[in-house]
């Protein structure tokens, strides 16, 4: 049941990330296709975001506090909704406001899936049956790398109208891993004295409010500031990825395999990130992988080609995959059982957060300064969110043992 439990999981993390990389990691190449200038772009995108920042506080203190609705229910009637609507894509053929609005939507909902994603590890492991987050977030991260690989080559040979079908197929899949997820874990908890071990533990925990989740996590608060700093580059690289890439002479092509590339250096960080907790704190790997962060976007401003970005993105191997396990686990370490998915939910949305700010910023500098200065100020950003996170993480104890 443990290895079917994984797997399944394994299974909603690579649909969930796959479909990252339609709404996202292609989202330039879409809209240009749709004649959509950068800076229109990055409205769009900004807007998303802020829905999304709006959204995923309200959803996890909602899953905290649900007594009906579990999280696999609730993420998969967010599903449904991103499925309608990105089927809906197929009735614009250049630029409108509905169709503005439709990705929209599209965006915000799928952010706000992510909290719910990360914490149903931990949701499913109470049926007795430990999910290996690293390890199944690591699917995620090989099933974006083949993702990105495969749409680039697509998009190169039969145009951008392959994005929303591609989008619909990975939906459908995240909706069968929902159901097959929810099945397996109704039956690990069958066991009626494991069930009620359970109700006696949700009774326990029991509940805390959003105004007292700020009052108690007041450094936590602040550590997340550093965050949306530090991901501003990371957010930059998502929605702009083909704006610099084409400013150093890279193609779509080429784009989707440095996307794939990236992807599959993280996995070494998620396999063996279990490894890692043995010998360092989450505080300390936070740190480090803050500072990796900061190393890849000011080699990617000196880049002049797309090898030299390669190189740079070298540091994605300690960088993203080593802040994503460390970051979760700390909430789960430090926070009651009670407001988990709230501390999972700030974390997200505050990397949200980080791409109001990128997707607003770099479309009005692209369109008018180039990728260059849009670089510097990452690199900037980047610096001082690294210091905030090394000032604050340290200052961040466990509530219970």
């Amino acid at each position: 049941m443990t290895k079917a439990l994984n797997l399944s999981y394994g299974a909603i993390q690579g649909a969930y990330w796959m479909y990252f990389g339609v709404v996202m990691s292609f989202a330039s190449v879409f809209l240009l296709g749709k004649n959509y200038t950068n800076s229109e772009i990055g409205i769009i995108m900004a807007a998303a975001s802020i829905l999304s920042v709006i959204l995923q506080p309200l959803l996890g203190d909602a899953a905290d506090r649900s007594q009906k609705a579990s999280l696999i229910d609730i993420t998969g009637m967010i599903t449904i909704g991103l499925l309608i609507a990105t089927v809906s894509l197929y009735f614009f053929n250049s630029r409108a406001l509905v169709l503005s609005v439709v990705f929209i939507l599209l965006g915000a909902w799928h952010a706000s899936l992510q909290p719910l994603i990360n914490s149903m590890a931990f949701y499913l492991s109470k049926s007795g049956h430990l999910i290996n987050f690293g390890i199944t977030r690591g699917a995620g991260s090989v099933a974006y790398a083949v993702l990105c690989a495969i749409l680039g080559a697509l998009v190169a040979a039969y145009g951008t109208e392959v994005i929303p079908a591609v989008g619909i197929s990975i939906l459908a899949l995240l909706l069968l891993s929902l159901a097959a997820t929810s099945r397996l874990y109704k039956k690990a908890i069958d066991d009626r004295s494991v069930e009620f071990e359970m109700e006696k533990i949700k009774r326990r925990e029991g509940t805390i409010s959003m105004k007292a989740f700020l009052a108690r996590n007041k450094v936590f608060l602040i550590f997340t500031v550093g965050i949306v700093l530090v991901f501003f580059q990371n957010s930059v690289f998502n929605t702009y990825m083909m704006q610099i890439i084409t400013a150093v002479g890279g193609d779509s092509s080429q784009m989707g395999r440095l996307f794939s590339f990236m992807a599959l250096l993280e996995l070494p960080g998620l396999v063996f990130f279990s490894r890692l907790r043995k010998r360092f704190s989450c505080q300390v790997m936070l740190i480090v992988a803050s500072v990796a962060f900061t190393c890849k976007v000011t080699l990617t401003l000196m880049a002049t080609s797309v090898t030299f970005l390669y190189v740079a993105f070298l540091f994605q191997l300690i960088s993203f995959p080593i802040f994503l396990s460390s970051s979760v686990h700390l909430v789960d370490e430090v926070m009651e059982k009670g407001e988990a998915v709230k501390g999972q939910s700030f974390i997200t949305g505050m990397i949200t957060l980080s791409s109001v700010f990128a997707s607003l910023l770099g479309g009005i500098l692209l369109d008018y300064k180039g990728a260059s200065l849009l670089l510097l100020i990452s690199t900037v950003l980047a610096v001082i969110g690294t210091l905030t996170v090394a000032a604050t993480v340290v200052r961040i104890k466990p509530k219970h043992t």
